[in-house]
């Protein structure tokens, strides 16, 4: 029996409550290393669905006084509790017993807690506190946007439909509005970032690393491969990807019938319009529950269960941070998702992408520890970016059948497209840590070096702000999620192998599918690959596998 979301509560914790929780956990670790175990994981359960709604809730309105400051609070308590979480940590790996607390804990939650105690020390407490802060300064001034098209005031979400208007001026025009917006936020938008670079740097120096990159590593919890792995798999990309994705263009152009491509024509992919929902949010919400029937009855039930609890909030609406994302309660274990419907395709890929997160978080909820409940993003990534291709056969129920094969074919085509694009975000970000001290006009400056090897086909015409490299401002990973984004591209290799997988046997796909989301986080990535049956991005051959069998399917 699942509780609805109405009904999900956790008390506020302070420092003089988490002090004592953590001190009692310590005092029972003297003699009863299971119970206190299981103590502390419940106590963590506890916060962290304390944190998550907190986060949620300013996220759904970030206008809302009561919620920024509550959400200024967690910031202000997450160090401390991350303090007392590491004494924990740094005492189980003490024990001298270590066999016993690997049989306890697992031996893969033991390599993350040794990741872990690397990233944190009470001297950068306070420059966590400003991190967040930051970030929260930067969401919000994203969500204030109020942009004013054929008559209407949208925020950036809402003008997603007009960026892929079938009509190429009203494209334009759509995206003139939005980089005005950026273009008008730009001394904010660099200063804010020039902060939190800066104050990365400082506290990886704190930490003993040169610069940042090795302590976001260690606070993403990669423990099965480093950035030189990562910037070999660039360059596949740039091998494989890139001249596929030109060539797609270049196609593009010759049917369309224009001179030349500019970066507003980039969304529209296909000639007869991009296909979008057979109705609002209400009918796409009902038609999901059809398409999980269909597919699998675990999918469906989770679904009926997620749609009834109201653990989705998927409505565009003033004051709403902007993107989508999937959150969780750990305590009654429980995911939820947020999105922001627009009328678009974009509706179908949030939704079936978040969902794949969502269920990914129910299957492995029955992991024996917080630690095991999620993997590492990249992996995660794969659960969501999978469910993305195994519901085509279905897209029929939300497009309509007529529209079905249109979607599928520009769904293949944006997933590549996207890789070039994932990659130079990447690509950017390691070059702005391992520089500094760099202008904000010397980090535009590096981001169009970049696009010009991975996206040479961007022409951004009259528009002023991108096209002095202003493009990744509007990228909330590069502020909020540091290095959060080379994720979605290896697991989009990933996701694409089970579409090859399920264009053969799909009930084995699914199966192996749902088993992969059921492991959680009980591996390091290429574990979880591995135990998939899939072959690792990092491996020789693996994206150019992927990309033989797209280029085949698009003819």
């Amino acid at each position: 029996m699942t509780i609805p979301f109405i009904d999900i509560a956790a008390p506020t914790p302070d420092r003089e409550s988490l002090a004592a929780g953590y001190a009692a956990i310590g005092a029972r670790l003297d003699h009863d290393r299971t119970g206190a175990v299981a103590d502390w994981d419940g106590l963590r359960r506890l916060y962290d669905t304390w944190s998550a709604l907190v986060h949620l809730r300013f996220s759904q309105d970030t206008t809302s006084e009561k919620a920024k400051a509550e959400r200024a609070y967690a910031d202000s308590l997450a160090p401390y509790a991350q303090e007392l979480e590491n004494g924990i940590k740094q005492r189980l790996l003490d024990d001298p017993d270590r066999a016993a607390v690997a049989a306890l804990v697992g031996d893969h939650a033991l390599r993350l807690w040794e990741t872990d105690i690397t990233t944190f020390s009470p001297a950068i407490a306070a420059d966590l506190e400003e991190e967040s802060s930051l970030t929260a300064r930067y969401t919000a001034l994203l969500a204030s946007a109020k942009i004013e098209i054929d008559g209407k005031t949208v925020n950036l979400s809402g003008l997603t439909p007009y960026a892929e208007d079938a009509d190429r001026e009203v494209r334009h025009a759509a995206e003139r509005a939005r980089w005005d917006f950026f273009a008008a936020n730009g001394a904010e938008l660099d200063e804010i970032y020039d902060k939190l670079v800066k104050l990365r740097h400082g506290m990886a120096v704190k930490l003993g690393d040169k610069d940042f990159t090795a302590l976001a590593y260690r606070r993403m919890r990669r423990v099965d491969y480093d950035a030189a792995d990562v910037a070999r798999y660039r360059d596949q990309v740039a091998e494989h990807v890139v001249p596929l994705v030109a060539a797609l263009l270049e196609q593009r152009r010759s049917v369309f019938g224009w001179d030349s491509l500019k970066y507003w024509d980039e969304a529209l992919i296909d000639p007869a319009g991009n296909p979008k929902p057979i109705g609002d949010h209400d009918t796409l919400v009902a038609a999901a529950q059809t398409m999980f029937d269909r597919m699998d009855p675990r999918l469906a039930e989770f679904y009926r269960m997620m749609e009834a609890g109201g653990f989705l909030d998927l409505k565009n609406r003033p004051g709403k941070a902007g993107g989508g994302f999937c959150t969780s309660f750990p305590s009654v274990g429980q995911p939820f998702i947020f999105a922001n419907f627009n009328g678009t395709h974009n509706d179908i890929g949030v939704f079936t992408h978040e969902m794949g997160h969502a269920f990914q978080c129910w299957e492995s909820r029955n992991q024996p520890g917080i630690d095991l409940l999620w993997p590492t993003m990249e992996a995660a990534e794969i659960h969501s970016m999978g469910l993305e291709f195994l519901t085509h056969p279905q897209m029929g129920l939300l497009v309509g059948d007529d529209a079905a094969d249109r979607f599928r074919r520009m769904h293949l085509i944006g997933s590549l497209a996207f890789l070039p694009y994932g990659v130079c975000v990447d690509h950017f970000q390691h070059e702005v840590y391992a520089n500094p001290e760099a202008t904000p006009a010397e980090r535009h400056a590096i981001w169009r070096r970049l696009e010009r090897r991975y996206m040479p086909w961007t022409d951004y015409g009259d528009l002023a702000y991108p096209a002095k490299g202003g493009r990744w401002q509007a990228k909330q990973h590069i502020y909020a999620s540091p290095f959060y984004y080379i994720d979605y591209t290896l697991a989009l290799c990933c996701a694409m192998q089970f579409w090859v997988k399920a264009r053969h046997d799909p009930a084995a796909a699914l199966d192996a599918y749902v088993a992969l989301c059921g492991r959680g986080g009980a591996m390091p990535f290429q574990g979880l690959v591995a135990s998939a049956g899939l072959v690792s991005p990092f491996a020789d051959g693996a994206l150019a596998e992927v990309v033989r069998e797209a280029r085949a399917e698009l003819g």
